[in-house]
C-alpha cells in the first residue's frame, strides 16, 4: 500500500459539490481507502484573474493502484464531472484532481510527474496538505512544515469541509 495525496480544485458548477462528489467517487473504488480529508479552502485563481475563486482541498488515501492507473482513474472522474481539457493553463474548470505525492516515490514520465511540479509554491496545496499531514517529509527530504512557512497565504481561507 502507498499513502497518496491528491489535490482537488474547482471553480465552476457548484465547486463545493464537485469536490465532495470527487471524494465520493474515489471512496467507491475498492482499492482505495480514504484516510484523511482537509478542509475546503477558498483561494484566488492562478493565472487569469477574470474567473471565480477556487475551492481546493487535499485528501490522503492508501492504495495499491499503480501511479499511471491512478492518473487514468482521476482523469476519468474529472471527465465524468464535465471537465473539458483545453490548451489554456490555469483556466476555470469544473474539477481538477492532481496526484501530489505517491508514497516517497519520485516519478518522471511523459504523462505524470510526482511530486507534483508546482506543489511547493502553491498555498492552496500546501495549507490543506499541512492540515492533514503536518509532519510529512517530501521525497527530496524537505519538511512540509518548513515549506508552509515559506509560502504566503495569499488570501486563502477555510470555506467549509469535505464531509
Amino acid at each position: 500500500m502507498n499513502r497518496v495525496y491528491l489535490g482537488l480544485g474547482s471553480n465552476l458548477e457548484h465547486p463545493d459539490q464537485q469536490l465532495r462528489w470527487a471524494v465520493q467517487q474515489l471512496a467507491m473504488v475498492a482499492e482505495i481507502t480514504i484516510v484523511s480529508l482537509s478542509s475546503i479552502y477558498q483561494s484566488r485563481p492562478m493565472g487569469p484573474q477574470d474567473q471565480p475563486d477556487y475551492l481546493n482541498a487535499v485528501i490522503g488515501l492508501d492504495t495499491d493502484i499503480a501511479p499511471l492507473a491512478l492518473l487514468d482513474l482521476t482523469q476519468k472522474i474529472e471527465l465524468d464531472a464535465g471537465r473539458v481539457r483545453k490548451d489554456e493553463r490555469w483556466g476555470a474548470r469544473v474539477l481538477d484532481i492532481d496526484i501530489l505525492l505517491f508514497g516517497q516515490q519520485t516519478i518522471t514520465l511523459p504523462r505524470l510527474g510526482i511530486p507534483h511540479y508546482g506543489m511547493k509554491e502553491r498555498e492552496f496545496v500546501l495549507y490543506p496538505l499541512a492540515e492533514i499531514a503536518k509532519d510529512l517529509i517530501l521525497p527530496d527530504g524537505q519538511s512540509l512544515a518548513e515549506l508552509v512557512t515559506s509560502v504566503a497565504p495569499n488570501g486563502i481561507k477555510i470555506q467549509g469541509n469535505l464531509r
